[in-house]
């Protein structure tokens, strides 16, 4: 009996182990995903507005 119970906490602490290490590395890859994906858009944001900027067309009263 005492032995099922120690297999048992051991076979849990392995799946916490693992389900944490699964839920870790998809937080991280998201994180960086999320990352790039901002400094992507904070770079076309500014492209565009440097390239509006030149081509505005000035209005003459």
């Amino acid at each position: 009996m005492f032995w099922k119970i120690v297999g048992a906490l051991i076979v849990a602490w392995l799946a916490f182990m693992v389900i944490g290490s699964v839920i870790g590395f998809v937080f991280k890859a998201v994180l960086w995903i999320a990352v790039i994906g901002g400094v992507g858009f904070l770079g076309a944001a500014a492209y565009n507005a440097i390239k509006n900027n030149k081509e505005r067309k000035q209005i003459r009263p």
